[in-house]
């Protein structure tokens, strides 16, 4: 014998759940309306669990829809970080994880070599952000410089920093991966500078601070980007060896060749 389908919702109930955009609570009541009758809960216990469902479906949709936004190029979370095998003190990556940087409107700075764990800490804390509710976006530096180039093209840069500022933290990847020109170094600076004190941002670079002049081609752009970026800043240095190398030599057994 096969189980009697659940009835539908009576037609001005679907139509009113439809119209009110409630999915979840419209898929969900036809069943939770037997289960509430056998179960005899009471009208409260009904309308609990119907709101509870809707809310967290909307939660996660919010929170694939400000993943998508956010641009990141792999996910990596806070759990997947070996704290212990890297140089950022427990203590300081138990406040990073914290979030609390974020609603204060503090930078997090990241330098140090390759393959330390910058990159994975400053995405891991912006996946965090998003499940916290929070907006944000990541570049690599050279991404940003490109999309603000293009604001300059039509004049409407101001325009762009200020979309981009709707984020509550902006992530920028990679800075000095690549020299800037003047033109660049000078969109990067006003970007930072409009976001000083206003949003959070998190900074990746494989370069001391006291070396950014190698890829920043103006002394006084350097001095005046850095002096904003680390003034309520959380400044972590990476060092040792690239886990990724560690990685690689763990798949080789313990050796690499050069071919």
């Amino acid at each position: 014998m096969t189980a009697p389908s659940t009835p539908a919702l009576p037609t001005d109930l679907d139509a009113g759940l439809r119209r009110l955009k409630l999915a979840t609570m419209r898929r969900l009541a036809p069943e939770l309306l037997i289960t509430a009758r056998t179960q005899r809960w009471n009208p409260e216990e009904f309308l609990r669990t119907l709101l509870e469902a809707e809310l967290a479906a909307r939660d996660e949709s919010n929170i694939r829809t400000r993943m998508k936004a956010a641009s990141f190029p792999v996910i990596k979370t806070i759990e997947e970080f070996d704290v212990g095998a890297s140089s950022i003190p427990r203590a300081t990556f138990d406040y990073l994880a914290g979030l609390e940087w974020i609603r204060a409107q503090e930078n997090y700075c990241a330098v140090g070599p390759a393959g330390t764990g910058k990159s994975h800490s400053l995405v891991a804390f912006g996946v965090a952000a998003v499940h916290a509710g929070y907006k944000v976006r990541y570049f690599t530096a050279a991404e940003l410089v490109e999309t603000l180039y293009r604001g300059l093209a039509d004049n409407s840069v101001g325009r762009v920093i200020e979309n981009l500022l709707r984020n509550d933290l902006v992530i920028i990847d990679e800075v000095g991966f690549a020299p800037l020109d003047d033109t660049g170094a000078q969109l990067l600076f006003r970007f930072v500078a409009a976001a000083y004190e206003r949003r959070a941002l998190g900074i990746g670079s494989h370069w001391p601070f006291d070396q950014w002049g190698r890829f920043l081609p103006e002394h006084t752009t350097a001095v005046s980007l850095l002096d904003r970026l680390l003034h309520h800043s959380v400044v972590v240095v990476t060092e040792g060896e690239s886990f990724r190398m560690k990685q690689a030599r763990t798949r080789t057994g313990g050796r690499l060749t050069k071919k």
